[in-house]
């Protein structure tokens, strides 16, 4: 069942726009509930020149995330794992993005 989990939400995050994508890893990098392995700052400024480059409006305003229904449904369910899990979708998130 762990497994399901962690499956379900790679299939989220394969189902995502690219803009999508990046806007969680933002969300998942400046987040204080989720503690990753990896590098939060480094991944952060990846996702955040990355989004720059596709999404004007991230550019020029700032962006409440929590109109992005889908990226914070799956934050919720990634807030509901384990460590380990995290790790995993964060590594998968970074990989699919490049």
């Amino acid at each position: 069942m762990e497994e399901n989990k962690v499956e379900n939400v790679i299939n989220i995050i394969k189902d995502m726009d690219i803009k999508d994508k990046l806007r969680l890893g933002i969300c998942l990098t400046t987040s204080n509930w989720i503690n990753i392995l990896y590098n939060k700052t480094e991944m952060y400024e990846k996702f955040d020149t990355m989004l720059k480059e596709v999404d004007e409006e991230y550019r020029t305003t700032l962006i409440n995330f929590v109109k992005y229904k889908l990226v914070m449904f799956t934050m919720a369910k990634i807030m509901e794992m384990e460590q380990d899990e995290r790790n995993r979708i964060a590594l998968y998130l970074v990989n699919s993005v490049n």
